[in-house]
């Protein structure tokens, strides 16, 4: 019980205090239990993504968030009885109970099934001049810029093999022979990195058409080479394949704060006053999951950007599904993110 205190949770926590949780416990999961250790819920990756699409404000309680009846098992059940509890329902952790409900342990897919190799594409976009960054970008390419000891690209790949990835081709154009010298062919890091050069810039999707025709038929992931996160990019994957759409792309929420009262109005008269109002939206995160089909569709190389691409499939075929971030999320847009990324670091 010692080893799970770190993902504990009390009834009277708040969703902040989840997310916190579920950031630093390293299971993708937080236990909700009382003072005798009864388990009263539980909260998982999905839950925390469902509340922020619901736009949950921080200080809501856990206990309207969690899942209060969460499939369990009892002590006197086998490993293999327990497998098969987690494949039938399609999860990954399954709370052990006594016969009073008080919890005894977690069992984890992870723990129980050896992880193995995600032969899904990785293609990373390292190709932009950097212009907004200058003057560090006039003699190296932004995803070489160092945050902490570490270039902004090698932390982003270290990142999926970590989930398993191996499989990576990198976009390149501003300064591609730097670039290509750091990486190399992957080796390094005992993974394949390819090069996808673009000889004149084709935006965030265009270089897409140029992959070769051989790679695995299934979901690639795109990301934009100037983000620093720790996105768990197994679960965005995950949430992807049962969306059954197109793409997904990843949402950050973003709060504005209007500076003054707004007045709102009918037929000339106020009806009321709201001072300095919130305003929340998800905005872009610059990571994607995109089917293959969506890939072969485009014709040919040309210039176009991902909202652009997308667009297209809004309206037809399964859509596009949106996977909200909780996660550390920086974009290394101007030098005071590449700053903030550094001292934070």
């Amino acid at each position: 019980m010692k080893k799970l205190s770190k993902i504990f949770l009390k009834p009277s926590e708040t969703f902040q205090r989840a997310i916190e949780v579920l950031n630093n416990g390293g299971l993708r999961i937080a236990l909700v239990v009382d003072d005798q250790s009864t388990l009263l819920g539980i909260i998982t990756d999905g839950d925390i993504r469902r509340s922020l699409l619901n736009h949950q404000k921080l200080e809501t309680p856990v206990t309207e968030i969690m899942n209060d009846h969460p499939l369990t098992a009892s002590t006197r059940d086998d490993k293999e009885s327990i497998i098969q509890k987690m494949k039938e329902h399609h999860i990954l952790h399954v709370p052990i109970v006594d016969s009073s409900g008080c919890l005894v342990d977690l069992e984890t897919i992870h723990h129980m099934i050896h992880r193995s190799k995600l032969d899904n594409p990785i293609v990373i976009m390292a190709g932009g001049y950097g212009t907004r960054l200058l003057p560090l970008t006039k003699d190296t390419p932004k995803p070489l810029l160092k945050v902490g000891s570490m270039p902004i690209l090698e932390s982003i790949i270290k990142r999926f093999i970590n989930f398993g990835f191996h499989n990576f081709f990198i976009s390149t154009h501003y300064k591609h022979e730097m670039i290509k010298d750091y990486f190399q062919d992957g080796s390094k890091w005992n993974v394949n990195i390819q090069y996808i050069e673009e000889n004149e810039p084709l935006g965030t999707a265009g270089s897409l058409a140029l992959l070769p025709d051989n790679i695995p038929d299934l979901p690639l992931i795109l990301m934009n080479g100037d983000l620093i996160t720790e996105l768990d990019f197994k679960s965005l994957l995950d949430n992807h394949d049962k969306s059954g759409s197109d793409a997904t792309m990843c949402v950050v929420e973003y709060d504005f704060e209007v500076p003054y009262g707004v007045v709102e109005i009918k037929e000339s008269k106020v009806t009321n006053i709201i001072e300095k109002p919130t305003h929340k939206f998800f905005v872009n995160g610059g990571i994607y999951v995109i089917n293959q089909d969506l890939v072969k569709d485009m014709n040919g190389p040309s210039y176009i950007d991902m909202p652009d691409l997308l667009m297209k499939r809004i309206n037809v075929c399964s859509g596009v599904n949106i996977f909200p971030l909780y996660e550390k999320w920086l974009d290394i847009g101007h030098i005071s993110e590449f700053e903030k990324a550094n001292n934070s670091n």
